[in-house]
């Protein structure tokens, strides 16, 4: 398999996508090789990652995998776990719904999306994904869009971009729960979900609220963690 809806932003510093399904070692290796990933920032909670794990070192803990690339790629763990950090995934039913969760994340970590565009700003090729690649991605992806000079509309654009690749990911999320976790209702992997769409609206209504509580996104990053040299980096 593969990581899927992936893609490039900001000159390629950022590629953001899914996570890696069904990748062995040689698999990750020419993978990693092929995009010139230098550091991979995780944002799955211990569970999923440890559901869909990546085989390279990993040197926060000590242990995992053997590294598969010289030379060693970093893996970065930064997780957001959306059952227990704001709001009920449950209760996403329009597209302002979803745009709220995203708002309510930031506003409780906004050290998160800092340390998710560090290694960007300290010039490495990144790779940041949560498991579909749509909503903790998606709020990293924008952040960083912006920050290196991207418009409104092109944020809103790479956003809606991922509906095109929503029934590939999540036929595959689907088979992977099923074979990990047999209890796991059909119905959670159901495309007629909003918390598993990925409209135009729900960002259009994220950015607007961020605009109106934090202001620019600069002085964003530099209030959750960034350094002024740092938030010029990402430009």
């Amino acid at each position: 398999m593969a990581v899927l809806n992936l893609r490039p932003l900001a000159g390629g510093r950022i590629l953001r996508g899914s996570q890696p399904f069904g990748l062995d070692a040689a698999a990750t290796s020419g993978f990693l090789a092929e995009h010139g990933i230098q550091a991979i920032v995780d944002l799955r909670s211990e569970l999923e990652r440890s559901l869909v794990p990546w085989l390279v070192q990993d040197d926060n803990d000590g242990g995992g995998p053997a590294a598969v690339v010289p030379p060693a790629v970093e893996l970065i763990h930064n997780p957001l776990d959306p059952n227990a950090i704001a709001g009920s995934l449950q209760a996403v039913e329009t597209a302002e719904d979803l745009g709220d969760l995203y708002l309510g994340w930031i506003r409780l970590r906004p050290e998160w999306v800092a340390d998710a565009l560090r290694p960007v700003a300290r010039g490495k090729r990144t790779l940041v994904h949560c498991s579909l690649g749509k909503d903790r991605t998606g709020v990293v992806s924008a952040i960083g869009l912006l920050a290196a000079g991207g418009t409104e509309e092109q944020v809103v654009a790479d956003y809606a971009a991922t509906t095109a690749n929503l029934p590939d990911v999540l036929e595959v999320m689907a088979e992977t729960w099923r074979l990990s976790v047999p209890s796991t209702p059909a119905e959670y992997f159901s495309p007629d979900l909003m918390i598993l769409q990925s409209p135009e609206a729900a960002m259009r209504h994220f950015l607007a609220g961020f605009a109106q509580e934090f202001g620019g996104v600069r002085s964003f990053l530099r209030e959750a963690g960034l350094t002024d040299v740092e938030v010029e980096s990402l430009r």
